[in-house]
């Protein structure tokens, strides 16, 4: 009689089957993502399809919190798993332990997408970048003490400006360990305040050796320093995220220096070019001075004052007799002027007809009466006289 198998007898069957099948553990796959979910737990479940079918996967947090980029609709990759089956569906999937880009690094595609989302946010953009300071005091240098990096950036800074102060920050600049030191050494820096200016970064190296200031925290921690930052990192091709979120790339550590301070010969020549200026218009103006005291030297007055003086107060008895004599005449001749009006005037005037014997009549109000209609029996009226007034009644 056969044997009667229930569903997850079948499944439980079928799995220990795939288990076994040393061809599906270990195995490579090659296919497109689709049909990505992140879960709230953090395992990425997807669909791998190519152009002849579709299969079914699944990525669990321990392993996905291992890659360097994330996994995204549309991506095609290389992944490494094993093939079982989930009981409690009955479907086999593709469980996944790593995976990298199909034709891509998988650094370069963490490096894009990084890339891609603070840019979105805006930490490229140049509002943000800081000014440099003309001449640093103090300069902070973030690297390995070790390393030829630094041996290049103090060498260029003491040739270049011994005047600044050189503060070395020792960090790891590569492995796991490094963002994290990086990120602590610059907020401590900041948070201090021993510099006005930052310099950090490594020598050259393969993408992974300079993957240290290609993590979003370092990029973050650059991007909140209130300090400026120079990223000096690896060689000029070389080009990191933090080169990005930096006030200013260099493109070399050495480079970084030369951008940080100025060189002393320069300012050496600019200051002996403006002394040799500034001697050249302090003679010009004494010069100029020299020759206006020279002008006045030769002047009568410098020469001779006290006959300058004489002459002076002979000139002064002369206007003022000129003066006095001119005053003289024009009073003389306005009072000629004046005496005339006076004499018309006084002719004119009704007093002089009055004192011949002649009066005038006004009413009370002063109006002169001209005619006899003027007055009304009982008016009061005032005769003017030569002495006085004549006060009287209309009868």
């Amino acid at each position: 009689m056969a044997k009667i198998c229930s569903v997850t007898q079948v499944n439980e069957y079928l799995k220990a089957v795939f288990d076994g099948n040393p061809n599906l553990n270990g195995i490579y796959v090659k296919g497109e993502i689709s049909n990505h979910k992140l879960h709230s737990s953090g395992h990425h479940y997807m669909t791998l399809k190519d152009d002849g079918g579709v299969l079914r996967a699944v990525m669990f947090k321990f392993d996905a919190a291992k890659l360097n980029f994330k996994p995204e609709n549309g991506m095609k990759i290389i992944s490494k798993g094993r093939i079982s089956v989930f009981p409690r569906d009955g479907q086999y999937q593709l469980y996944i332990s790593d995976m990298i880009p199909d034709g891509v690094g998988a650094l370069y595609v963490a490096f894009e997408q990084l890339k891609k989302k603070l840019e979105a946010e805006g930490l490229f953009d140049a509002i943000h970048k800081k000014p440099l300071p003309e001449y640093p005091r103090k300069i902070a240098v973030i690297t390995s003490p070790t390393g030829a990096a630094v041996r290049d950036i103090l060498r260029v800074l003491r040739s270049r400006f011994p005047m600044s102060d050189v503060l070395v920050c020792p960090v790891l600049v590569q492995g796991p360990d490094a963002p994290a030191d990086i990120c602590s050494m610059i907020e401590y820096v900041n948070q201090h305040n021993l510099a006005d200016l930052i310099i950090t970064g490594r020598g050259g190296g393969s993408i992974e050796d300079l993957w240290g200031f290609n993590d979003e925290a370092v990029a973050r921690a650059i991007f909140n320093s209130t300090i400026p930052i120079i990223s000096a990192v690896g060689h000029e091709p070389d080009v990191t995220i933090s080169d990005f979120v930096a006030d200013v790339r260099a493109a070399t550590p050495s480079n970084a220096a030369e951008i940080a301070v100025p060189e002393q010969t320069a300012l050496y020549r600019t200051i002996k070019d403006s002394e040799i200026r500034m001697l050249s218009a302090i003679t010009s103006k004494l010069n100029v001075h020299k020759e206006m005291i020279k002008s006045i030297s030769e002047k009568k007055v410098m020469r001779s004052p006290e006959n300058f003086f004489q002459e002076r107060r002979l000139t002064l008895d002369f206007l003022s007799e000129k003066l006095v004599n001119s005053t003289g005449r024009i009073i003389s001749a306005n009072k000629e002027v004046f005496t005339r009006l006076v004499a018309s005037v006084d002719a004119m005037s009704p007093l002089k007809v009055i004192s011949r014997g002649y009066s005038i009549a006004t009413q009370g109000d002063g109006k002169i009466i001209k005619k006899v209609s003027d007055v009304s029996c009982g008016d009061k009226i005032s005769i003017r006289v030569e002495d006085g007034n004549i006060d009287c009644v209309v009868e």
